[in-house]
């Protein structure tokens, strides 16, 4: 597994590049928009490398990446094609036409579903899986527990922004899931 000596600390110069925006989308929220992110080119190579480079590493190498509904797609996509693996999208209930497995997780105002095609991963594959940031780790969750169920292994979570005041990225590894982010808002 790398080291902190092994890995260039991107973090500091990708949140340069991250907005926030006051009150969205309610009053008291502080969003992190990572669109610029992905505006700029030289940045978003950046960002695509600083994932790359770390799962280059043997130890760390997936069979498959996949990305969790909608901005996980955009990374996800970029790193598979980086990494010459498979990705496989996971989805929001209803966007998939083949036949699916799904999860159920609870938000702060209700439920969502995710869901996978039953033949995007075989039993035994190491998978990455990737989103834009863990907040409170719902989809995240539910997007481990899917690959789970086709038999597949999650090695890692990987996000550009953890929030963890909202307690996720904790659930998370409490239920065994190792993360890797790029930039911590905590306190911010």
């Amino acid at each position: 597994m790398p080291t902190t000596q092994d890995t260039f600390n991107y973090g500091p110069y990708l949140r340069r590049h991250i907005r926030t925006v006051p009150d969205w989308p309610a009053p008291g929220v502080q969003f992190r928009d990572i669109t610029p992110l992905l505006q700029n080119p030289k940045v978003f190579r950046v960002l695509i490398d600083a994932f790359v480079h770390r799962y280059m590493d043997p130890a760390l190498r997936p069979d498959v990446v996949a990305g969790l509904d909608a901005r996980g797609f955009i990374l996800g996509a970029v790193v598979a094609y980086e990494l010459n693996v498979g990705f496989v999208p996971i989805r929001k209930k209803g966007k998939l036409p083949f036949s699916t497995v799904q999860e159920t997780y609870e938000l702060e105002y209700g439920s969502a579903t995710v869901e996978l095609h039953t033949d995007a991963v075989k039993p035994g594959d190491r998978v990455l899986l990737i989103d834009d940031l863990i907040a409170t780790g719902g989809t995240m969750m539910a997007g481990k527990k899917l690959l789970e169920k086709l038999g597949a292994s999650v090695t890692e979570g990987a996000a550009i922004v953890d929030l963890p005041e909202l307690g996720g990225s904790a659930a998370l590894r409490a239920a065994g899931l190792p993360l890797f982010t790029l930039i911590d808002f905590s306190g911010d």
